[in-house]
This record gives C-alpha cells, sequence and structure tokens, in this order.
C-alpha cells in the first residue's frame, strides 16, 4: 500500500471513531475530507475536488425532488391527514384484537407513501395512538416497537427521500428505484402485522379490542370516516407516485405536484392557514438542509477518499474474499447493517455504496446490471432501515420518547429489538427470492 493508501484508512478509521464519539457526522466528514486531503493531496487539488462536488451535488436535477417531497409529508401531517386516517382505520377495525397494532401499521404504510420523513410519522403515531394503546391496555413494549417501526417504513416505501438520494449514487434511475422498493416494503409491512395480531390472538391481554365504549358503531358513520380520511390521501399518492412509475414525470416533477397537492388537501379540510404553511416551509427548510449538508460533507470526503486510492483497495479485497458471489453479497450486507448503527444513512449512502458497488456490478448471479443494482439498492434500503431501530443512533426510540414520556428509553430499545428480528428476517428473504424486488420493475421496462 502506498502512503496516499494508507493514509485513506487512517482517515475511515478516524472518521468512525469520531462519530462514535458524539460528533455531528456532517461537519466531522467535511473536516476529515478537508484536512486528510490537504496533507494528502494538497490545498489546491482538495480545494478543486471540494468545489467540484459542491457543485455537482447542487446541479444534480433530483435533489430538488427532497425538499418537495419533504413539504409534501409535512403538509399532510400539519393539515391533520394523519389523523384522520388513524382515525377512520381505528374505528373499522375496533373490534379486533390487536387492531390499534394493525391501525397503527396500515397508517405507517399509507402515510410512507405521502412523504419519506421518519421523524414525523413516528411522532405523530407516538401522539395519536400511544395513548390509546395505554388506556386500552396493550403491552407498552409491543406497542413501542410497532410505532417506531411502523414509522420507519418512510425510508424503504416510495417517495423515500433516502431512494432519491440513492439512484443518482447507484447510477439507476429513480422510478425504477422506487418500484423495487415497494415489494419489500409491503412484505415488511405484511410481517409488521403478522407478527403483532398472531401475539394477540395468542395472548389477547397484549392487544384487546378496542373497548366498546370508545367506539362508533354506526356504520354508515365509520363508512364516512374511512372515505374522507382515506380516498383524499390515497389519489394524492396514487397520482405523485404513479406518475413517477409510469414514466409520465421525473421525481422532481411529481414531487412538486405531490407538495401542491398536499396544500390543496390542506385547503379543502379547512386546515390551511398561514401558521400551518409557516411551520411546514420550517421543518422542510430543517430537515432538507441537514439531508443536503450530509449530501455535501460526504460527498468531498467520498471524493478526497476515492483520490487517495483507499476506496480502490478496499473494493479489491473485497472482490477477492474466497466465497460464492451470493455469500460475497452477504458479507456486504453484514457490513451495511453494522455500518447502519453509528452512522446516518446518507453517509453509508454517499461514501460507502460507491466502494462496494464496483464490487457488486461484478458478481455472476444470473441476471443483467440493472436488475443486480436495482436489487441491492432495495436490499440497502431494507437494510439501513434498520438504523432507525439500532443503538445507539437509533432516531425513533428519541423521536418516540419525547411524545410518550411513560415509556422509558429501554423500554423502547427492547419493543424496536423484536421488529429488528423481522426486518433481519426480511432481509435474508429479500437476498434468496430476488423475484420480491424484481416483479415489478420487470413489468415496467
Amino acid at each position: 500500500m502506498t502512503g496516499d493508501q494508507i493514509l485513506g484508512l487512517v482517515m475511515l478509521f478516524g472518521m468512525i471513531t469520531v462519530i462514535f464519539v458524539g460528533f455531528p457526522i456532517s461537519f466531522t466528514l467535511l473536516f476529515l475530507g478537508l484536512a486528510f486531503g490537504c496533507i494528502g493531496l494538497g490545498a489546491d487539488l482538495t480545494f478543486n475536488l471540494a468545489y467540484l462536488q459542491i457543485w455537482g451535488t447542487m446541479k444534480d436535477e433530483v435533489f430538488p425532488a427532497v425538499p418537495l417531497f419533504i413539504f409534501m409529508g409535512f403538509m399532510t401531517e400539519q393539515a391533520g391527514l394523519m389523523e384522520r386516517l388513524f382515525a377512520a382505520l381505528r374505528n373499522l377495525l375496533a373490534p379486533v384484537r390487536g387492531s390499534l397494532y394493525l391501525a397503527v401499521i396500515l397508517t405507517a404504510t399509507i402515510f410512507a407513501m405521502a412523504t419519506g420523513v421518519v421523524g414525523a410519522a413516528v411522532t405523530v403515531l407516538g401522539i395519536m395512538a400511544a395513548p390509546m394503546m395505554i388506556k386500552a391496555g396493550y403491552d407498552a413494549r409491543l406497542s413501542s416497537g410497532a410505532i417506531a417501526a411502523g414509522g420507519t417504513l418512510g425510508i424503504l416505501i416510495p417517495p423515500s427521500v433516502m431512494l432519491v438520494v440513492m439512484g443518482p449514487t447507484m447510477g439507476v434511475p429513480v422510478n425504477l428505484l422506487y418500484s423495487a422498493a415497494f415489494g419489500p416494503g409491503f412484505l415488511l409491512a405484511s410481517m409488521y402485522i403478522v407478527y403483532t395480531l398472531v401475539r394477540s390472538f395468542i395472548n389477547p391481554s397484549l392487544g384487546p379490542p378496542v373497548p366498546k365504549e370508545d367506539r362508533i358503531t354506526d356504520p354508515l358513520v365509520i363508512i364516512k370516516e374511512v372515505i374522507v380520511g382515506v380516498l383524499p390521501l390515497a389519489l394524492l399518492i396514487g397520482f405523485t407516485l404513479g406518475t413517477i412509475l409510469a414514466g409520465m414525470a421525473t421525481p422532481t416533477e411529481a414531487a412538486a405536484c405531490g407538495a401542491s397537492g398536499a396544500t390543496l388537501l390542506a385547503l379543502c379540510y379547512g386546515k390551511l392557514s398561514f401558521k400551518v404553511l409557516r411551520n411546514a416551509a420550517v421543518m422542510t427548510l430543517m430537515t432538507a438542509g441537514v439531508v443536503i449538508l450530509l449530501a455535501v460533507a460526504s460527498n468531498v470526503f467520498g471524493a478526497v477518499f476515492t483520490k487517495l486510492g483507499t476506496a480502490q483497495v478496499i473494493t479489491q479485497a473485497l472482490a477477492a474474499i474466497p466465497l460464492p458471489d451470493i455469500w460475497k453479497l452477504v458479507v456486504i450486507m453484514i457490513a451495511i447493517f453494522l455500518l447502519g448503527w453509528p452512522f446516518e444513512w446518507p453517509a453509508i449512502v454517499l461514501v460507502f455504496l460507491p466502494i462496494v458497488l464496483p464490487v457488486v456490478e461484478t458478481l455472476q448471479l444470473g441476471m443483467s446490471k440493472l436488475d443486480m443494482l436495482l436489487w441491492f439498492g432495495a436490499l440497502t434500503a431494507v437494510n439501513l432501515q434498520t438504523a432507525f431501530l439500532s443503538p445507539p443512533v437509533a432516531m425513533s426510540a428519541y423521536y418516540l420518547r419525547n411524545v410518550v414520556p411513560q415509556w422509558s428509553l429501554g423500554l423502547i430499545y427492547r419493543g424496536m429489538g423484536d421488529f429488528m428480528i423481522i426486518q433481519v428476517i426480511c432481509l435474508v428473504l429479500v437476498v434468496f427470492f430476488p423475484d420480491i424486488v424484481l416483479w415489478l420493475p420487470r413489468s415496467l421496462k
């Protein structure tokens, strides 16, 4: 190994160490990239690289979809659409054991298709569902796990912001990557539902039906609530995602239409006001700023890391592992799973994926290069969803703890741990049954 390659390894391990200590990821990546770049490449080349990476990121035609999808999600949340959806499903399913688990996961799944933001979904679900679950005598561990895990579906099910960023990084169309994520996303949601319902039927005390005094018994009222709560949101989702999957609109164009549609729905429901619009805009600015700053910092770090030559060394080492190709893929998935514990998804997508992509492209697993990349992208998305449920980051736990102080952080962690096992099982299924991912992209080609 050359001196620059060794310097790159020091840079990589330094990043991992500093982030474990607790320093902000964006500033750590940017500082280390510039500092080690100046040492190994010289100041002029390093700042030229940084300038080109920042300018290239800002010119990317897909990135404007990020704040638009985030605004769409925050506007639907500010307009109370999630509350209406949850109330409709809760009243419809009230007589069923585990009905609140089912309502939470179905609400999270549907709402995930209207927003790629995890924090908003977990927070709103915690505010709405947790008091009802506590009052109905639901198991606190299972309840916290269902809310936290259900809320993280937004990172996997389109229009996931993570997939918007991942598409250009991997060099695949975002619409095909979206279609590849639907199968694993719905499979995972179904596994959550089956798990909670089976446990509720085996042990009714974990999830009893909603108390009769808290139910709406008039069928016409229930039907009206379902129509008002579900149909408008379903139309918004169908229009936004349908145009992307059909290739009729780019992700940015569809996101703009979705943001406008969410604002129009808020107006129709009588929820649109200057305060609501301002809140949605401010939260969009804060969230999108964090995502884009992470993207810029990761690109600068990745460019310096690659220029030092260390990325090529790691790629060659992975390719030389004496294992069948399918097990090389498993090794990569295990590495991404472990990286998801200390790192947020932008750092993994923008720094680590480019290192392993050349290895993935050489795997001989009986499919085309595009199918391989789509499959790998969906696998990575399922894998990175565990990052929201795994300590020490586990942002879902902190979102939930803030709005449900009755549940301790340890209890929430234990609840999320049960659902992490389900995620790992889903990941294994997707590894060994690629058609779960590829059936929809192949039908759209």
